[in-house]
């Protein structure tokens, strides 16, 4: 075995036992961790309950077959990312190309060569850890959300129109601390503040598309889109706000400086999608809502409020929500006035 293959978490599904009882036994000398199932059914209980790295999966089976398998598997969420290896002893290119259409990762006619299963079961073990290095590098860069929607589209420039919400924070006065604070202090200040805000934004179902300085650009509703972006956004806000309180007591305790912060939210139709170029992109949003966005927030500073959002957003809240209405503000760049209200903690 290629040195670099570390052994696998295998299943075995077969509902004949010396089959599963075979490829078991060569599979567990090759080093891997092997558990087998007799059917589809049980099959599925258990991969919904527990972490397999591989299906070794037969075809013809009673009550449910492993084409029916293969497409429940390739259904869920969850379970879509295992690669499933198809056995059959139908030597048949209709099968084959069935298999592969619907989406197994290879195929192996019965009774399986030992060296061709060790070959094909390594390559399988293979490529699923460099999908699993990708998806967690691309978790490092970009939300979940993001990164999920980037395995399963691929990625292309250009964007769609949408419906959502945008998030704007900013720390106020903070030209003039960064003037007077040694640059180290500065960076680890705002490494724990994003990080708190990153929590809230990414507990809400946002997307953090921007840091610039101590700015925060965040978006609710794309990529994936989703009924309630507005409440998301407006509990997002409250909720760093309430870690903001958390953090600034930290601070106190330390004798280091504390902060606050504006949020602006707006809702309306926009454009989002990859800007940029095949080399280096970003997942963002633009038009005027975002503009909106960033006008209100910057609103709260002569407001004297920390979270301001306008009336779309507010059509998108429960009852319970408490806002107060702060009538209406003709912002730059507008030809009417927008009605702007202050959500209260």
């Amino acid at each position: 075995m290629n040195s670099r293959q570390e052994p696998g978490h295998l299943l075995v599904v077969d509902d004949n036992k010396v089959n599963r009882i075979l490829l078991a036994r060569g599979l567990e000398s090759q080093g891997h961790n092997v558990e087998t199932a007799e059917n589809g059914k049980q099959a599925l209980e258990k991969l919904r309950n527990q972490t397999f790295d591989l299906v070794l999966l037969d075809i013809e089976m009673p009550e449910m077959d492993g084409y029916q398998v293969l497409a429940t598997c390739l259904q869920d969420p969850e379970l879509r990312d295992i690669p499933i290896i198809m056995t059959s002893s139908l030597d048949e290119l209709d099968s084959v190309v069935k298999c592969v259409e619907l989406g197994a990762e290879d195929y192996l006619n019965k009774p399986v060569n030992p060296i061709l299963l060790r070959a094909r079961v390594n390559a399988s073990l293979e490529k699923k850890r460099l999908r699993d290095e990708q998806r967690k590098l691309f978790r490092t860069f970009a939300t979940r959300e993001v990164a999920d929607e980037l395995l399963r589209t691929g990625f292309s420039l250009g964007g769609k129109y949408v419906d959502a919400t945008v998030l704007f924070s900013d720390i106020r006065s903070f030209t003039s601390y960064s003037e007077k604070e040694d640059p180290a202090e500065i960076i680890d200040l705002l490494n724990a503040y994003f990080a708190l805000m990153f929590d809230a934004v990414t507990g809400h179902h946002g997307t953090v598309n921007q840091m610039v300085g101590d700015g925060l650009m965040a978006i609710f509703g794309a990529p994936i889109p989703r009924e309630e972006h507005r409440e998301d956004a407006v509990h997002a806000a409250l909720e760093m706000m309430t870690l903001l309180e958390g953090f600034n007591r930290e601070q106190a305790l330390l004798n280091k400086t504390q902060i606050q912060i504006g949020v602006g939210i707006a809702t309306g139709r926009m454009i989002a999608g990859y800007t940029g170029t095949q080399h280096r992109a970003t997942y963002t949003c633009i038009g005027d809502t975002v503009n909106l966005a960033k006008r209100i927030e910057d609103h709260t500073k002569a407001a004297q409020q920390p979270i301001l959002i306008d009336q779309y957003t507010r059509e998108g809240l429960a009852a319970e929500v408490d806002v107060e209405p702060l009538g209406p503000v003709l912002f730059k760049g507008k030809q009417q006035p927008i009605q702007i209200f202050a959500v209260k903690g």
